[in-house]
């Protein structure tokens, strides 16, 4: 019977782990080779250059404004749709009017792919008409409107403030399932020790998050890591390489300019954060199972 299982789980899991390794595990391996070769992506001979392309980011100034920018991303990621998230949970949490309503409004965004995202983000931040700039001529505040897409200082703050808006409502469902484990009994007992609702909120509430916290975290790291849709629909990494990405600069540098063997080497380094950041959120999960063992 056990054999029989067994036939039958090879049997199942063969086709899927096939269509798993070819489009995945596959490339996967090829981009490692080709990080090491001076190819162009056509052409069938290519020379071994060893470490040659990964000497080179050290020294070039659009990896390291790649890389930078890439690193600001998951920064702001660890603060905008955490805390966002984690405000809009708190605020919707129990009886509140249309709360149903309102999480629904909240969650639609992450229901949209992120190159819809960026074309509405467009559109807001159009200089003349968009949404952004009319409410601040509105307002009085016409001397602060501006090309934000265009202008090098604001470009990828802009293309990270609409990233947020579509991964804050992930982050407020994850939160708002998080609440639910709370116990209401810790809450009662301290408000009848004398405690404020941010006392509470500070020594009670949030430490128990932490599970919910740690996931909420990994997915915006993780998710800031893959931001190429966005930054392509909306600036295409410009002005000047000021909204550029490390998943960007890979792109740009195998399709556009034909430097495969160092656009992979860029995406090599870019799994390498990845999986950095995959491993701490594995640990993380582990000491916090260790809490509630």
């Amino acid at each position: 019977m056990s054999r029989l299982r067994w036939l039958w789980t090879v049997a199942f899991l063969s086709f899927p782990l096939a269509v798993y390794g070819t489009i995945v595990i596959v490339p996967l391996l090829m981009s490692f080779f080709y990080s090491f070769t001076d190819w162009n992506g056509f052409n069938p001979h290519f020379a071994f250059v060893g470490l040659a392309n990964y000497v080179k980011m050290a020294s070039d100034p659009l990896f390291l404004n790649a890389l930078r920018n890439t690193l600001l991303w998951m920064a702001a990621a660890l603060v905008l749709p955490t805390g966002l998230g984690l405000a809009l949970s708190l605020l919707l949490q129990g009886q509140v009017w249309a709360s149903r309503l309102l999480k629904s409004l909240f969650y639609l965004p992450i229901c949209l792919s992120l190159a819809v995202v960026g074309q509405v983000w467009i559109w807001i931040y159009q200089p003349d008409w968009g949404l952004l700039n009319t409410f601040l001529r509105a307002v009085h505040l016409g001397g602060v409107a501006r090309a934000w897409l265009a202008d090098p200082h604001w470009a990828l703050r802009a293309v990270i403030l609409a990233w947020s808006w579509q991964q804050t409502g992930l982050a407020m469902v994850i939160f708002l399932a998080g609440l639910v484990a709370v116990p209401s009994e810790l809450t009662e007992a301290a408000a009848i020790d004398g405690a404020s609702y941010w006392q509470s909120l500070r020594h009670v509430v949030i430490p128990l998050l932490s599970p919910a916290t740690v996931v909420v975290v990994a997915l915006a790291i993780i998710n800031s890591l893959k931001s190429f849709d966005i930054v392509y629909t909306m600036t295409r990494g410009g002005p000047f390489h000021a909204s550029d990405t490390l998943a960007m600069m890979m792109y740009n540098e195998s399709f556009q300019k034909y430097y495969m063997g160092y656009g992979s080497a860029v995406s090599v380094v870019l799994f390498l954060i990845a999986m950095v950041v995959i491993a701490f959120y594995f640990h993380q999960v582990r000491e916090v199972e260790h809490l509630y063992e």
